[in-house]
């Protein structure tokens, strides 16, 4: 049974602090207001759902996690290291991707990975020690930051979507830089986090959890 979706605390002053600063998002956000990011509150999961939704589109992500999910009776690190690695291919992830899962695991289960201090931890301390493990870049560790840990003003730059959705909403379709992508977002500061999940329903009306 599916656990309980945690709506970050913030998240109502940040939709009005961001209709304040930003003429675009003064729009969307009425258009797109619902529930905002939602997580299931453990770490193991959002990395495991993470890395099965890497370089894939979210409907893709979901069908194969779905797939995934149906070979456990939990997805827990005992779990996943028990698990048989053609399973999980049959479930739809690569080669690549299974040894990132099942490496990911055995950090949790035998190598004493410590989550508990990343609530405490500066944004960058936490990638630092998250892109340490295989198959965990920066774009994983940002998407836990956002959907796990909850942290407000995180700028995923390597997501095409976020760049995408830029360039529709800012620059009339235009293809645009990191650097004018980064300038654009100085306006959602100290709420990034919540502007980029705007930007990506703006593309997209399906959210996306971990």
């Amino acid at each position: 049974m599916p656990e309980e979706l945690i709506q970050p605390e913030y998240w109502d002053e940040a939709c009005t602090v961001l209709m304040k600063q930003d003429r675009i998002l003064r729009k969307l956000i009425p258009k797109l207001r619902d529930e905002g990011i939602t997580s299931r509150g453990d770490p193991f999961l959002t990395l495991a759902r993470s890395i099965v939704g890497q370089q894939i589109s979210v409907a893709a992500a979901q069908t194969v996690w779905n797939r995934f999910e149906a070979l456990t009776p939990k997805v827990t690190p005992k779990n996943i290291l028990a698990l048989d690695a053609q399973l999980m291919r049959a479930a739809g992830l690569s080669l690549r991707k299974v040894e990132y899962v099942k490496d990911l695991a055995d950090h949790f289960q035998n190598k004493g990975l410590n989550k508990v201090k990343w609530y405490l931890q500066e944004d960058e301390a936490v990638i630092k020690e998250l892109t340490a493990i295989r198959g965990i870049g920066r774009w994983t560790a940002e998407m836990f930051l956002m959907f796990n840990l909850k942290r407000p003003n995180v700028l995923p730059l390597d997501d095409v979507g976020l760049i995408k959705a830029i360039s529709k909403n800012y620059f009339s379709g235009e293809t645009v830089t990191r650097s004018e992508a980064r300038e654009v977002a100085d306006n959602w500061a100290p709420y990034r986090s919540v502007a980029t999940w705007y930007m990506w329903r703006s593309l997209d009306p399906v959210p996306v959890d971990y």
